[in-house]
């Protein structure tokens, strides 16, 4: 583990153990959860709290690495990840419980850039054009960073990929990061989710990828935590998410309610979800 990871982590188990002195009330949740799903679970946290009184504090950051920070407090009530990659994870190692695993909402890879496009960006490959500026999320700990690699290497030439290679000027920390590099104009280009440009839809625009560059779609899983204490409640909140309630609040933020609407965006079917093992030489040492 670098020294940037170290005190990352470092910070995420601050953050914890400032959230756990407060947790000893039935009425209070702790959520760790992928960024990929911020807007809308904040939204919906708020409303959840208003309508049943139980305070739910959100831990947000890259899936991975919220998933450490459970696993190393054995702290939390639910795991929100962005995405099936860092789910299967958490259930092979018995971090969650498997059987209360939910879908909440699908994703579609994408190119995401600054709105109007300025730079012309049509297409994976345009993406090792020389002297692009490009980010992707941190492979190792983000869902949506490890789509990103599995598209280079599945669709870029040996040539391409190192020239992808040459434009990358940061790994971001989460999806949240991912996006605001494009927000900030910190890089020209992202691959991302499809939603973040309306997270951000002054700012952010999408370049859909072609079909044939797609692999595979995301979702959102949600899944009570080994560690929580107050299960029943954890049940209640993923009841209230994945009910009538839950799902608009992810519709009015255009996530896609079911595979179908992700298809039919796409233009074909795709699979869905699943495991991708990072190659190592993509992993930051």
């Amino acid at each position: 583990m670098n020294l940037q990871r170290k005190w990352m982590m470092i910070g995420l188990v601050c953050a914890a153990g400032a959230l756990a002195p407060k947790f000893a009330s039935a009425e209070r949740l702790l959520v760790f959860a992928g960024a990929a799903s911020k807007p809308p679970a904040e939204e919906a946290a708020q409303l959840y709290e208003k309508k049943t009184g139980v305070r739910v504090d959100l831990v947000f950051g890259g899936s991975g690495y919220v998933l450490s920070q459970m696993k190393l407090t054995r702290q939390g009530d639910i795991y929100l990840p962005g995405s099936s990659d860092f789910m299967e994870k958490a259930k092979r190692d018995g971090d969650v419980i498997a059987d209360t695993e939910r879908i909440l909402v699908y994703l579609v890879p994408a190119i995401n850039v600054r709105k109007g496009n300025p730079h012309g960006i049509r297409e994976l490959r345009d993406l090792a054009r020389p002297g692009l500026n490009v980010a992707i999320a941190n492979p190792e700990g983000v869902c949506v960073g490890a789509y990103a690699v599995e598209l280079v290497e599945h669709g870029l030439s040996p040539e391409e990929r190192r020239a992808f290679r040459a434009n990358l000027i940061n790994y971001t920390e989460s999806c949240e990061k991912t996006a605001a590099a494009i927000s900030l104009n910190m890089a020209a280009a992202v691959i991302g989710w499809r939603v973040f440009e309306h997270w951000d839809p002054a700012r952010i625009e999408t370049v859909p990828l072609k079909k044939d560059e797609i692999l595979r779609i995301g979702y959102i899983p949600i899944a009570i935590s080994a560690y929580s204490k107050n299960r029943a409640t954890a049940q209640s909140f993923i009841d209230f998410l994945t009910g009538p309630e839950g799902r608009a609040v992810f519709a009015r933020h255009r996530y896609f309610a079911t595979p179908e609407d992700a298809f039919r965006w796409i233009g074909e079917e795709k699979p869905i979800g699943g495991e991708y093992e990072v190659p190592t030489e993509w992993i930051a040492q």
